[in-house]
């Protein structure tokens, strides 16, 4: 077997080296592998240069919606949004942060960045569901019991707030124990939960104590509502009240399995 052939010596290295389809099919990976890493190079140096060296995606516009009360351009000067700055580069959480501390009307406000030159602020306005009358103005408070601005004309349809709070009995007793901040909340809670059809009708929410809040409607009837808790059998119970006695002139719903009417 020394004297072995030389086609035989070739079999043998053909076997060692693999099939000649099998090593083209392993360079042609190799080749396309060596491709593509140098494609994604070059792709990435230019998406990062498009995107923090290029003029192509710098702020050039600050758009404004969902306003009412405030304006357009109360909301981009209190946003303070960096023209000229890099798109992507943008801290939207430092804008939030700007408009909603200059701007207590706004509630939330939502920074949007909109390729390739725009910041879009989409705001939302606090809703007033109580009016404090102070100093010959108002103080608005919305339903979570923030006073978030002052106005010098009552907006229509909203309750005003009385903090009837004496300094002894259950009043005070009741104040110490929650505070004047709970019973604003309190006082939203009635307001809120107020039947829809009698809402425009609510003059004022009047606090005594965590559990003596009552109603007046504009043609001087009254409710006892108690505390804000069971605000929605308390409602339903004022609703079939007032239909079985329409000509009444009070109503006490503070316990709303026993709903009580009075006067004519």
């Amino acid at each position: 077997m020394a004297g072995s052939t030389t086609a035989e010596r070739g079999e043998r290295k053909r076997e060692s080296s693999g099939p000649p389809p099998v090593r083209a099919a392993r360079r042609r990976r190799l080749r396309l592998i060596i491709a593509s890493a140098v494609a994604l190079l070059f792709f990435g140096s230019g998406a990062f240069w498009l995107l923090y060296g290029s003029d192509l995606v710098r702020v050039e516009r600050v758009s404004v919606s969902g306003t009412g009360v405030l304006t357009p351009d109360q909301v981009r000067e209190a946003a303070q949004v960096p023209l000229g700055e890099q798109l992507v580069s943008v801290d939207t959480g430092a804008i939030e942060k700007r408009a909603a501390e200059a701007l207590p009307r706004i509630d939330t406000v939502d920074v949007v960045r909109s390729w390739p030159d725009e910041i879009k602020l989409r705001v939302t306005e606090r809703t007033p569901v109580l009016l404090v009358h102070q100093g010959g103005k108002f103080v608005e408070v919305d339903d979570d019991g923030v006073r978030f601005a002052t106005v010098e004309k009552a907006p229509k349809g909203v309750p005003a707030l009385e903090m009837d709070l004496s300094r002894s009995g259950s009043s005070a007793a009741s104040l110490r124990r929650f505070g004047e901040d709970r019973l604003v909340r309190e006082a939203v809670r009635v307001a809120g939960a107020v039947p829809e059809s009698l809402a425009p009708e609510t003059r004022s929410v009047k606090v005594r104590s965590y559990d003596a809040i009552s109603l007046e409607l504009t043609d001087g009837r009254t409710v006892d509502w108690g505390s804000g808790e069971k605000g929605a059998q308390k409602a339903r119970a004022l609703t079939a009240l007032m239909k079985a006695e329409p000509d009444a002139r009070h109503f006490d719903v503070s316990v709303p399995s026993a709903p009580a009417s009075s006067g004519s």
